[in-house]
């Protein structure tokens, strides 16, 4: 089965460059592009893509509100913005509204590839820099305003290593510890956040400035 890709993006040599850069790569199939929100709302449905790799700068509705419009019609849709703004707020902002990737327009063909991957498995894909960015943050001390889950220095220490794509033998490796007690971290995380997954345990982290 090929991934079925579209892009929306409002300049079209970013379009043609992006299908150029996925030409001949046999799991992949570009099914639709979209020049704005409105031809993207009018087609997605029927192009019925996997993923969508979406500019956040779009001249009638910005890819962070599409995002959210999407995502209540199109549940399996997969969204990766792909974009040239490195600003952490829309980073935190676009995946609050349900994107499952950030990739910027400098990625290569391995890291789409990687990126697409990633996201059909159910994990969240944050490209290096974008990575480095949120997780400098971690330094930061961070006002308990009464809605800022408590975690445990441990705890935060594993929510670190999750946001980082750690596999559980990696972050037991990592902190010296067994994998049943990674797991038992992620269980406790997952119920302080109220979230259902490790996609879910980063947004709301983020959310909750605690990346």
């Amino acid at each position: 089965m090929k991934i079925k890709v579209a892009i929306t993006d409002d300049h079209e040599m970013v379009l043609k460059g992006i299908v150029s850069m996925l030409l001949n790569t046999p799991e992949l199939e570009v099914v639709g592009m979209y020049k704005n929100a409105e031809e993207t709302l009018k087609n997605i449905e029927k192009d019925n893509p996997d993923i969508l790799l979406l500019d956040i700068n779009l001249p009638d509705i910005n890819g962070i509100d599409l995002s959210k419009q999407l995502l209540k019609n199109q549940l399996e849709l997969k969204i990766i913005a792909l974009t040239n703004f490195e600003d952490i707020s829309f980073v935190k902002r676009i995946l609050k509204n349900g994107a499952h990737g950030y990739l910027l327009k400098n990625t290569d063909k391995l890291e789409l590839i990687k990126a697409m991957k990633t996201v059909l498995s159910g994990e969240l894909f944050l490209q290096k820099d974008i990575q480095n960015r949120l997780l400098s943050q971690t330094s930061k001390k961070i006002k308990d305003n009464g809605l800022t889950p408590n975690l445990t220095r441990r705890e935060h220490d594993v929510l670190v290593a999750i946001s980082e794509e750690l596999t559980t033998q990696e972050i037991s490796e990592k902190l010296f510890i067994s994998p049943k007690t990674v797991e038992t971290h992620r269980m406790n995380i997952m119920s302080k956040l109220g979230a259902k997954n490790s996609v879910g345990i980063i947004k709301i982290a983020i959310e909750k400035q605690l990346l």
